[in-house]
């Protein structure tokens, strides 16, 4: 085989890769229910330090 087409096939794995790694942090993501993202987003929130207006983060 030609390098071209080593170059070509190991490309085309690399896409299908990537591609079953989006599709299950998709899937993980869809799994949570509504109540828990609420839930867990109001944790985040209460979490994250206050920054006044005037205030820039570094």
């Amino acid at each position: 085989m030609r390098w071209w087409k080593m170059l070509g096939l190991a490309g085309i794995m690399g896409v299908a890769a990537t591609g079953v790694v989006i599709a299950r942090a998709e899937r993980r993501r869809r799994a949570y229910t509504p109540e828990e993202i609420r839930t867990r987003l109001r944790a985040r929130v209460e979490g994250a330090p206050h920054q006044t207006r005037g205030s820039a983060a570094v």
